[in-house]
């Protein structure tokens, strides 16, 4: 039950926030902080600007608008990309403590932490006085390069190999990780919010045993966007609209480790449904030549969500095929949210969410291709599932469930310490 009884201040730590991010850790910190402004809270977000063009980041096209109670610290320095490389180096923010020790000196309730690693390393888990939670959004407080995803081909087994993985993904090595440096600075942290179990089992699995509090995702509902129908190819295109072949659906960033180079052997010469894809990445050249000539396989680009919701209204269903532990893939809760069943890869949080909720979960290749087979010949099951995600995310996956969940743990939170909100 929610104990709290007025507005409260909140700060975000994070490297990346809209419309400086690559993906889904930005914009679940970006719509929880929105969700809390719209309940009468203060939240203000501390990110790196510097941290997002040193990784590549290009100037961006999108617009993200923000709520009248949400103020955004952009961190900008004269050094560059020295900045983060000297945080990522030592695990302190050398060259933006200063900056954000003053931004917190301004008093605030809670702060929480979310991915820190090119913003303030461990060190800025230390600063600050008030209730602190983190959340975990990847693997960076036991892995390196953050991904558990060992030399670029398979999930990390856990044998101590990570200097030598640090150094072939091109990263220098890490030395503070052995000096207990991030063991000492967790202890600052009151909660750690797992949006799975799998993330807690791993952290556990790999000697960091932190104070967990379960915390589902969220994802806020669809509008219903009549104008972003993207119902073919041609259309894509720019070419004269016509109903969809049935087709499945892959949303995300097109990199190694997401898997999509599983999908597409399969779907070169699979008769009863297309594959559609939605996305850009680093890995895009490669895929697209693996599927070159291909008239069942569609490379869509990137889209924004509002252009999404038609795409998986219509899709079959959406596949996930990461390589590697995901934690609690946003396009799951999409895809619920708009009641299409998922195919995803038995993997890390994968399973927790899929298997008997949102869809089904395959090992190999023969059981992916059984499930397509019966998703396209019986629409009354393929139905089904998606009314099992759809009521899923009703149930578990809504705004309103997580803010009361999180009110709730930060309310108990402040009760241990004797702290009246």
């Amino acid at each position: 039950m929610n104990l709290i009884q007025r507005p409260l201040r909140f700060c975000f730590i994070t490297t990346f926030y809209p419309p400086f991010h690559f993906g889904g850790d930005a914009v679940f910190v970006y719509r929880l902080g929105h969700e809390l402004a719209r309940r009468g809270h203060q939240v203000e977000v501390i990110h790196c600007v510097d941290s997002y063009y040193a990784l590549g980041g290009k100037q961006p096209s999108e617009t993200y608008d923000e709520h009248p109670k949400i103020t955004v610290h952009g961190l900008k320095s004269g050094w560059g990309v020295l900045s983060p490389l000297t945080t990522f180096e030592t695990g302190i923010p050398f060259f933006q403590r200063r900056r954000i020790r003053q931004i917190l000196g301004a008093g605030f309730d809670v702060i929480h932490f979310h991915n820190v690693s090119l913003v303030g390393g461990p060190k800025v888990l230390e600063y600050g006085h008030a209730i602190k939670l983190y959340t975990p959004h990847e693997y960076w407080l036991v892995c390196p390069t953050h991904m558990l995803f060992r030399f670029n081909r398979r999930p990390c087994p856990e044998d101590g190999s990570c200097l030598a993985c640090t150094l072939f993904h091109r990263r220098p090595p890490q030395w503070w990780r052995y000096s207990g440096r991030l063991e000492r600075a967790a202890k600052h942290v009151d909660a750690f919010l797992s949006l799975t179990q799998f993330i807690e089992e791993i952290h556990q699995r790999r000697g960091l045993s932190l104070p967990f509090v379960r915390l589902e995702p969220f994802l806020p509902a669809a509008a219903d966007e009549t104008d972003a129908d993207e119902p073919s190819r041609d259309a894509a295109k720019g070419g004269a609209k016509s109903p969809p072949p049935p087709y499945f659906l892959y949303v995300g960033r097109l990199e190694k480790l997401k898997g999509l180079q599983t999908l597409i052997p399969l779907f070169r010469h699979y008769a009863r449904a297309q594959l559609w894809v939605a996305g850009a990445g680093n890995y895009e050249a490669p895929l697209r030549r693996l599927a070159e000539d291909s008239p069942n396989i569609h490379f869509l680009g990137r889209r924004t969500y509002r252009e999404l919701h038609s795409l998986y209204r219509n899709a079959v269903a959406v596949i996930v095929p990461s390589l590697f532990y995901e934690i609690a893939p946003l396009v799951i809760l999409e895809a619920a949210c708009h009641g299409t069943p998922v195919l995803g890869r038995n993997l890390g949080g994968i399973r927790e969410l899929v298997a008997g909720r949102a869809g089904l979960v395959y090992d190999t290749e023969s059981e992916l291709l059984a499930a397509l087979e019966r998703l396209c010949l019986d629409p009354a099951w393929r139905d089904e599932l998606g009314r099992r995600g759809r009521a899923t995310w009703q149930e578990r996956w809504t705004p309103e469930a997580h803010v009361n969940r999180y009110l709730s743990v930060i309310a108990d939170l402040a009760a241990q310490r004797g702290i009246a909100f």
